[in-house]
């Protein structure tokens, strides 16, 4: 039978609970630290869950896809829940830059200028691909699921990987050639400028490529962003002939327009308006005229 006050067994034990912290290695400190991150975090979870049940009318539920492979516990992905207060006017894009600066700050995702024109907070939202900067929440029929776009790498949350789909449009060499450019001025109609206007509003997104079944199951497909910056230039008067022949003999190749099946669904999802379809669809007619031989 011990012979210790309880006093004394007090003071002891605290004594070795003091020695044990001393003795953690710097991982086992790492490892503390990071479950009171978690602890706090899921407490504000809780708190802002408390928060939506009592004011429910001013909230919007979101449903974040999440996923990181460099953390043990996120590797499996999964949906997490926030409650994001409401006001007139806000975007998903300001729904998920409140939920990571209140809730969970590891939430992650891409967002630039937030007006709509440079491509980068494209996502797809309640089943359709949007610029979470252009779409308003209070269009949008709740919980609100957000989802990093379908047929590309996911790198981490709602963050996808766009190396192929850049080296999809820099395939057809968008850009005019400078040794065809001729001495002096060039000018261009305005009807040329009409017929190609559409096409230069592209801001390069993915959510056109995202949404295109073909390029989901050939992943050499051009895709329609890649094609249509090639109709801008191949369409533009200013573009010399034998320039104009060596681009098209790119859009012709067994992986270019030919593929496209005309499903409207790049056209549909274009946050520009383009109508990619029918860029796609004067480049087989002009490719047809080119290979036509008559003798």
């Amino acid at each position: 039978m011990s012979t210790q006050v309880p006093e004394q067994q007090a003071e002891e034990t605290e004594a070795e609970q003091s020695a044990q912290a001393h003795e953690q290695t710097p991982q086992q400190k790492r490892q503390d630290k990071k479950r009171e991150r978690q602890e706090d975090a899921a407490k504000r979870l809780q708190e802002e869950e408390q928060r939506r049940e009592m004011d429910a009318d001013d909230t919007y539920h979101l449903k974040v896809f999440r996923f990181d492979p460099e953390v043990a516990a996120k590797q499996e992905p999964r949906f997490d829940d926030f409650y994001v207060p409401f006001e007139k006017g806000m975007t998903v894009l300001d729904a998920l830059m409140y939920a990571r600066d209140h809730y969970d700050s590891s939430l992650t995702f891409r967002h630039s200028c937030r007006q709509a024109v440079c491509g980068s907070d494209a996502l797809f939202v309640n089943g359709s691909q949007r610029l979470g900067c252009q779409t308003q929440l209070s269009d949008l029929e709740e919980p609100v699921r957000i989802e990093p776009l379908p047929h590309q790498d996911v790198v981490k949350d709602l963050v996808v990987d766009m190396e192929h789909f850049y080296e999809q449009m820099h395939s057809v060499q968008p850009y005019f050639d400078p040794e065809e450019t001729p001495e002096g001025e060039q000018r261009q109609s305005k009807e040329n400028h009409e017929k190609i206007k559409m096409s230069t509003r592209c801001i390069w997104c993915a959510a056109c490529m995202s949404s295109c079944n073909i390029a989901a199951g050939d992943n050499e497909y051009l895709g329609p962003a890649a094609i249509n910056k090639a109709y801008r230039f191949a369409m533009d008067e200013r573009e010399g002939e034998n320039r104009m022949q060596e681009r098209m003999e790119i859009v012709e190749q067994n992986h270019g327009v030919w593929r496209c099946q005309t499903q409207f669904s790049c056209t549909n999802v274009c946050p520009k308006d383009i109508p990619l379809t029918e860029h796609i669809q004067e480049l087989k007619r002009e490719a047809v005229k080119r290979n036509l031989k008559f003798w």
